[in-house]
C-alpha cells in the first residue's frame, strides 16, 4: 500500500481517466494511447488490491468501491496542488500549469488582444504550461467555480455565487443578416417588418431573450458566435453578433447591420476568479497581465450576488 501513495502519477491517471469518462477519451488529456492508459490502471488496481472500474462493451463506470477511492483521491492531488503552489510562493517562483478560460469568437476583439497577452505572461517563466479553454459562460463560470479553471475572462449576465468579477470592456452586438436575405435590399423597413423573421438563438439564451429583443420566434440554435456566422452568412437566418466579429464581412458587404438605432445591445466582458485564489501566484502574474493591458493601476475584484 504504502507503494501506491508514493505513484502519484498513477493516481492522476485514475482521475483523468474517470473526469473523461473513459480510457479513448482521456487519450489527449493524457498523451497516451489506450493500452498505456489500461496498463497503468492495471498497475494502480493491482497496488490497491480493489476493482475501481468496469470496462468493455458496457462502456466505462466505476466499482463502489472505486467512486470511493476517486473521491478521496480528488481530496489528496488537491492537498498536494495546494502544498505545491505554498512552497512555490514561498520562493517567489512562477511555475506550474494555469488553465486559461475564454469564449469564442475573441481572437478579433481589438479592446483585448488575447495572444498578444497570453504570449507576455509566457515570457514570464519558462516554468509556466498554459492550458486555454474556450467554453460557453455558464461552463466557464462552472468550471472556475470547481477548480477545474484558474481563471476566465467572458461575457457573464448571470453570475454565480462564490466567484469574482472584475469589469474589463464592454463589446457591441448588432443584427445582421446577409446579402442574400430578404431584409437585405429591403428599403424603409419597419421594427415589424424585421420582428416577423425568426431569430438565431444561442443555446445558453433563456427562452425569453428572444423576447427582451423583440422576436417571438427562433429560427435556428447555436453554440458558438462562428456557428452563428455561418448561419447568417448563409442567407436564411438574422441573428445578433459582435461587431468585431462582423467587421470583416461587413466591409465586404456581405454583412448588413440592420437597424442599429433599433436593434443592439452590449455585453460586459469580466475577470473572473473563484474566492480566495485571487492571491495564488500564477493567478496573480495573469491578473496582473490584465490589468496592465487595460492600463489599469489597480482593481478590486468585488463579489457579485448572481442575478435573478
Amino acid at each position: 500500500m504504502k507503494e501506491s501513495l508514493y505513484n502519484l502519477r498513477l493516481v492522476r491517471i485514475f482521475l483523468t481517466v474517470v473526469d473523461n469518462r473513459g480510457f479513448s477519451a482521456s487519450q489527449q488529456d493524457l498523451n497516451m494511447s489506450t493500452s498505456a492508459i489500461s496498463t497503468y490502471m492495471n498497475q494502480l488496481e493491482l497496488q490497491l488490491g480493489m476493482q475501481l472500474c468496469n470496462r468493455g462493451r458496457a462502456g466505462f463506470s466505476l466499482t463502489s468501491k472505486g467512486q470511493l477511492v476517486y473521491e478521496e483521491a480528488k481530496k489528496l492531488v488537491g492537498q498536494i496542488d495546494n502544498f505545491e503552489n505554498y512552497v512555490t510562493e514561498l520562493k517567489g517562483e512562477l511555475r506550474g500549469t494555469i488553465t486559461v478560460g475564454i469564449l469564442d469568437s475573441m481572437l478579433t476583439e481589438n479592446q483585448l488582444d488575447i495572444p498578444k497577452l497570453i504570449g507576455n505572461f509566457s515570457l514570464k517563466s519558462d516554468k509556466i504550461h498554459v492550458n486555454l479553454k474556450i467554453l460557453s459562460p455558464f461552463e466557464l463560470q462552472k468550471e472556475v467555480l470547481e477548480g477545474k479553471i484558474d481563471l476566465a475572462i467572458g461575457s457573464l449576465p448571470t453570475k454565480m455565487s462564490g466567484l469574482k468579477y472584475a469589469p474589463l470592456y464592454i463589446e457591441q452586438h448588432w443584427l445582421y443578416c446577409s446579402d442574400r436575405h430578404p431584409l437585405y435590399s429591403l428599403k424603409n423597413t419597419s421594427t415589424e417588418d424585421i420582428t416577423e423573421y425568426a431569430l438565431i438563438k444561442r443555446g445558453y439564451w433563456a427562452n425569453s431573450e428572444g423576447i427582451r429583443h423583440g422576436f417571438t420566434r427562433y429560427s435556428a440554435t447555436i453554440d458558438t458566435m462562428e456557428a452563428e456566422l455561418i448561419l447568417i452568412l448563409s442567407g436564411n437566418f438574422i441573428g445578433y453578433l459582435p461587431d468585431h466579429l462582423a467587421k470583416r464581412w461587413e466591409d465586404e458587404g456581405r454583412l448588413l447591420r440592420i437597424m442599429p438605432e433599433k436593434f443592439g445591445y452590449t455585453a460586459e466582458f469580466s475577470l473572473i476568479i473563484k474566492n480566495g485564489r485571487s492571491g495564488e501566484p500564477l493567478v496573480q502574474a495573469f491578473k496582473e497581465e490584465i490589468y496592465d493591458a487595460f492600463g489599469f493601476s489597480e482593481r478590486l475584484i468585488k463579489s457579485r450576488r448572481p442575478a435573478h
